[in-house]
């Protein structure tokens, strides 16, 4: 079997498939036009999803693209085929999710940020911390990543909602409902966490009209997408007081333009698109869990439903 490795670290990722499916034939390259002669003869591609999207758009065809992105936006784009299996990142990334949205939840209640500026205006800052026991969290997307983020959080107390594409039961949530419920539950909460994939049904979700139904008191932390959020609209609930920060690692422009109102906002904090970066020897291991599943004609972990985008 002859897999393309498709990747900026292509090394490390070909030196870990290699050591882990020695039967493998793995073919790689930097350079991109050796990579999409390499591409011509694979029928097996791992790799990142622009880098992938433009061998497509070459016009080279993989039977089973395997991204090491949870989010496969690029492959998405208009014209590009979709009569071959793709399956995303899954698995690997709800630990270090937990990890940046437990980081700004614990910074949140003990006022880091706060007591930084008092330590620079050398100032005693003698305010006392709070608790994560007894808050409550949304989380905006209950898949595989949003439900590993609720199983780290429960230890600390938190009581947890959430909203998934369809209402249902799923523990260890108090309730999961519909997306058209994000107004009701974005007000009872004192964090809403968005982890939900760019969708058409997930543009401009959080808007002026949202921001307005959330508690004065609440922490808003995007490490989903960036376009959910309407950018303006935030920095405007920001400035009226509707809420008291947000936590944005995700942009809908990435780097951020120097221009952009993020920069300067006030209560926002910019994380730089880093809450949950891949693991390579945690994706190599999916891979090759995935590529026994192919050869023998199992299911594959993580397999994306074109016509619902992810």
């Amino acid at each position: 079997m002859r897999v393309l490795i498709a990747e900026h670290d292509h090394a490390l990722y070909a030196q870990l498939l290699r050591a882990a499916a020695p039967d493998l034939e793995v073919l790689t390259s930097g350079d991109s036009a050796e990579l999409a002669s390499l591409a011509a003869d694979c029928p097996v591609w791992l790799g990142q999803p622009d880098l992938l999207a433009t061998l497509l758009r070459q016009g080279h065809h993989p039977q089973w693209l395997q991204s090491t992105w949870a989010g496969i936006t690029p492959l998405l784009a208009d014209g590009l085929p979709r009569d071959y299996r793709l399956t995303r990142a899954v698995g690997i990334f709800g630990q270090v999710m937990a990890e940046y949205v437990l980081t700004y939840m614990l910074g949140h209640e003990r006022e880091v940020l706060a007591r930084l500026v008092s330590q620079v205006e050398r100032k005693w800052d003698g305010r006392l911390g709070q608790s994560l026991a007894g808050r409550k969290a949304l989380i905006v997307g209950t898949g595989d990543i949003g439900s590993c983020v609720a199983q780290f959080l429960v230890p600390f107390g938190v009581q947890l909602y959430g909203i998934a594409s369809s209402a249902r039961e799923q523990a260890p949530f108090i309730e999961v409902a519909a997306l058209e419920d994000l107004p009701r539950l974005v007000g009872q909460v004192d964090y809403v966490i968005n982890l939900l994939p760019n969708t058409p049904h997930t543009h401009d979700l959080y808007n002026a009209a949202l921001f307005k139904q959330f508690k004065p008191t609440a922490l808003f932390i995007n490490a989903g997408r960036g376009v959910a959020v309407v950018d303006a609209d935030l920095v405007e609930a920001l400035k009226e007081g509707h809420l008291a920060g947000a936590v944005i690692d995700v942009c809908r422009q990435e780097p951020l333009p120097q221009r952009h109102p993020f920069w300067t906002a006030w209560g926002l904090l910019l994380t730089g698109h880093s809450s949950a970066p891949t693991s390579p020897p945690l994706l190599v291991q999916l891979f090759v869990e995935n590529l026994r599943a192919y050869q023998a004609q199992q299911a594959l972990r993580g397999e994306v439903d074109f016509a619902r985008g992810y």
